[in-house]
């Protein structure tokens, strides 16, 4: 893979992403939009981390275990209506705590006020989307539940992880982003029971995952100091997070070899 022209895309593709995202701070503002989530803007910085992600006008995008739908609503109004984004949770996850998760996106949904957004209440794995159908992915403050041993029933112990990306990367295009937020935690700590992400242990996971990696401060908060549980009302909303950028790698077309480029045109169809 010639790396210059994979960063250039990358590039351009967050160029692309800033220019369409540049009124999207303006509809995160907008009454239409509930008091609640509007009040969580402070802290989770969605049009900062939009525009870092390069997600704009007319995308195709999932929103990997929606919850309720905070994300969900941020990236429908980011794509725009001639965009898509499927709000993705398993339905385990949409019967915990009574259902929670499943009534909070009902009404979100209701009367069809997100017109661009379309519910896939299925396990990861058996979603059934074509193969590069996806411009961008997101997750947001879950994938320390994967890395931690979540699902492992589909993947396996420490492979649940690796699954989880190689499944995303293959439903993205070429230059192709997924975006990952999660609370920061630290390797000597109990971060299954802390809910955080063990940013050094999981570095190579994705550095091996083929994607190319990178990541953005936008989110550190230096005050937490990464031994609270993040649903603490002390810390939660407020826990030091790693926003990662994680893109996959545009097709190069192969160079042509030496003994291609020498070969007789009749040879090429099979002519006699």
């Amino acid at each position: 893979m010639n790396r210059k022209i994979a960063w250039t895309a990358a590039l351009v593709a967050f160029g692309l992403g800033w220019n369409a995202n540049a009124d999207l701070a303006a509809a995160l503002g907008s009454d239409s939009r509930a008091a609640e989530d509007r009040a969580r803007d402070a802290g989770r910085k969605p049009a900062e981390v939009i525009a870092y992600l390069g997600i704009g006008d007319g995308m195709t995008v999932m929103d990997l275990m929606a919850s309720g739908g905070y994300y969900t609503e941020v990236l429908s109004l980011a794509v725009g209506p001639t965009g898509r984004v499927y709000a993705q949770n398993t339905p385990l996850f949409l019967q915990f705590a009574d259902g929670m998760y499943d009534k909070a996106m009902t009404a979100r949904l209701a009367d069809g006020r997100l017109g661009n957004v379309e519910r896939v209440d299925r396990d990861l794995p058996e979603l059934g989307m074509e193969p590069g159908s996806l411009d961008a992915a997101f997750t947001a403050l879950n994938f320390h539940d994967v890395h931690n041993g979540l699902g492992e029933d589909v993947w396996g112990g420490d492979a649940a992880a690796a699954g989880f990306l190689r499944v995303v990367k293959m439903l993205l295009k070429p230059g192709g982003v997924l975006g990952i937020v999660d609370h920061y935690g630290d390797a000597d700590k109990d971060n299954t029971g802390l809910h955080r992400l063990d940013v050094v242990r999981a570095a190579p996971i994705l550095e091996a995952s083929g994607f190319i990696v990178e990541s953005s401060a936008v989110l550190r908060n230096p005050a937490d100091d990464r031994t609270t549980m993040v649903f603490d009302p002390a810390i939660r909303g407020q826990t030091d997070r790693v926003l990662y950028k994680l893109t996959k790698p545009p097709e190069i077309a192969p160079t042509p070899t030496e003994a291609e480029e020498g070969a007789p045109a009749g040879d090429a169809s099979g002519d006699v």
